[in-house]
């Protein structure tokens, strides 16, 4: 896969807390140049994203309930719908982990329900944070994303103790069967790392290391 192809795959994240306005110019700049697929930045900075990426294709995705993802449905559907109006193109939401962990699977369709609601129309990706999960929580977890008319099931915030692993994208792909999207996300730190995950069953990519990765270098910015 060239370059070109592989910039397709890459959500360029800038979710830092500390992200300065020229560094989120500098992010849609380094988008814009490269032609990845969206930006990932803090709803407090859609605005900018969208100024500095207009007429450029690229699109902005947003993060919802970030990064615990232990706010109330409600929240997140209100954090959801004001950030499309903003002008993001695409909401990762992150579950109610800690209803998962208690196996309280009905607030987690309820959770992802509300946010969906929100967003028709837009792309909702449903972040699980496969680091605090077990196996068995993964398949669970999949299982009930898709039950929920969402596009993507991702991996991680990149705030936790690890990020996307192959088991884990292998194990989504083959539960998922293609009908919906997988973001990968963070540990995607070279081109390498970038075809081993869309090889797994990855259709998306996040990371803070996109021009790295399509240069065939090496991202040591820890996302």
């Amino acid at each position: 896969m060239n370059a070109q192809s592989l910039a397709k795959y890459i959500d360029h994240t800038l979710l830092k807390a500390t992200a300065t306005t020229f560094e989120i110019e500098t992010l849609c700049l380094e988008a814009r140049e490269h032609h990845f697929k969206a930006v990932c930045v803090n709803p407090s900075q859609i605005r900018t994203a969208k100024r500095a990426l207009e007429g450029s294709g690229v699109l902005i995705a947003t993060v919802c309930g970030f990064p615990l993802g232990a706010v109330s449905p409600q929240q997140k559907a209100l954090e959801a719908r004001e950030s499309l109006k903003l002008g993001a193109d695409e909401i990762d939401m992150v579950i109610n982990i800690g209803a998962a962990k208690s196996g309280d699977w009905t607030c987690v369709l309820e959770d992802i329900l509300a946010v969906r609601e929100a967003t028709l129309g837009a792309t909702l990706k449903v972040i699980v944070e496969t680091c605090y999960l077990s196996r068995e929580e993964k398949i669970q977890v999949t299982e009930y994303v898709l039950e929920s008319d969402v596009d993507f099931i991702k991996t991680s915030t990149g705030f936790g103790s690890a990020g996307a692993t192959l088991e884990d994208v292998r194990l989504m792909a083959s539960i998922l069967g293609g009908r919906i999207g997988i973001k990968a996300a963070g540990g995607v730190r070279n081109t390498e790392d970038a075809h081993a995950f869309i090889e797994a069953g990855a259709t998306r990519l996040g990371t803070s290391g996109g021009v790295a990765i399509v240069q065939g270098a090496v991202n040591v910015s820890g996302y």
